[in-house]
């Protein structure tokens, strides 16, 4: 008896001299690690070559002058924040008296800031060293999922982070029992997994686009909101998803850091000593610098893109944004905070006598 012929679940439509393409059937929940997602991308891709083979980044400037003063200027900011991150890493792990939850964090927040800055930075500057504009469709998807994943993820460990100060300074007596490894780790575990489910669920969305001939991105990476504007698709769908989703996963975080921080400075001012207040509020000052950063540089990444009507304008801001506060984290960890301070010397004085 013959059987007819299987069709493949992905089927590119050709109508009118553009592509689409489309999965059909049932949509089954995917829980993938990041390198089965570069696999799964990378099997659409190949099967999606004919409707996208590649997006052209247009990066901070067209000025071939400026070129290689861009190339060095970000090649320092990228060695300055892997090496200062890495450090702070190195000083944690090898000084026992920072064994603590905060430092915990503080470690997977330069873990973080590096690997962000390895997603994007890299790319950049081997476009701008072989005169090249190009991303493939799967880079391109890969790069986005990266990009929200550690972004979401920091989003997530400054919250965790404010927490941590909110029990270490109005629960002190419970502050070992609650703030124990196992709490932390799974705090960080989880941070990590829904950040990459949102950030797969945002990529996922991608591939359900199509897009034409204008394959121009206004910046130095795959930015998801600039992708969605070259789409000759309907993006109503993804355009929501990105604001609600953005919504609770900034606005979850944030808003346990306000009533942290909230609850802290009650229970400061309650303190009857200046010396008690100054040294509660003196554990608090790095993170408070960072989280004013990070959502600061944001918030003004925003606002510019709103009155501001050049890309490349808005590109360059976005720089304030991706990159400038993985870069100071380090500095501001290491030159506010006494702890790191003190072990830094003493790495630095047990390195000098090897």
């Amino acid at each position: 008896m013959h059987k007819p012929p299987q069709v493949d679940k992905l089927t590119i439509a050709v109508s009118g001299g553009s592509t689409a393409a489309c999965i059909p059937g049932s949509t089954h929940l995917i829980v993938v690690l990041p390198d089965l997602f570069i696999r799964f991308v990378n099997n659409i891709g190949q099967r999606n070559q004919t409707i996208v083979a590649e997006f052209i980044l247009l990066g901070l400037t067209d000025d071939p002058e400026l070129q290689p003063i861009i190339f060095s200027l970000f090649l320092m900011i990228y060695l300055v924040t892997v090496f200062g991150n890495l450090l702070i890493v190195l000083v944690v792990t090898s000084d026992s008296h920072l064994q603590t939850p905060m430092y915990f964090l503080l470690s997977n927040l330069s873990f973080n800031d590096i690997f962000l800055s390895t997603t994007t930075i890299p790319k950049m500057l081997v476009n701008i060293q072989t005169h090249t504009q190009s991303i493939t469709f799967t880079g391109c998807i890969c790069q986005n999922f990266f990009v929200l994943a550690f972004i979401m993820f920091e989003n997530c460990l400054l919250g965790a982070m404010a927490y941590d100060r909110y029990m270490a300074i109005c629960h002190p007596l419970r502050y070992s029992v609650i703030m124990n490894p196992c709490f932390c780790s799974l705090m960080v575990l989880l941070s990590m997994v829904i950040s990459m489910m949102v950030s797969l669920l945002h990529s996922l969305m991608i591939l359900h686009l199509s897009f034409c001939t204008h394959l121009e991105i206004p910046q130095y990476f795959c930015e998801l909101p600039q992708v969605l504007k070259i789409a000759c698709s309907s993006t109503l769908i993804n355009n929501f998803l990105l604001y609600f989703v953005a919504c609770i996963s900034a606005g979850a975080p944030l808003s346990g850091i306000i009533f942290s921080y909230t609850k802290i400075v009650s229970s400061v001012l309650s303190i009857p000593s200046a010396g008690g207040k100054y040294k509660a509020f003196s554990t608090c000052g790095s993170h408070l610098s960072v989280v004013s950063l990070f959502y600061g540089t944001g918030v003004g990444v925003y606002i510019s893109s709103i009155f501001t009507q050049s890309s490349r304008k808005t590109a360059v801001v976005t720089v304030m944004y991706i990159v400038f506060p993985q870069m100071i984290n380090p500095f501001i960890y290491s030159l506010r905070n006494r702890d790191i301070k003190v072990s830094l010397k003493k790495l630095f004085v047990r390195l000098c006598s090897l």
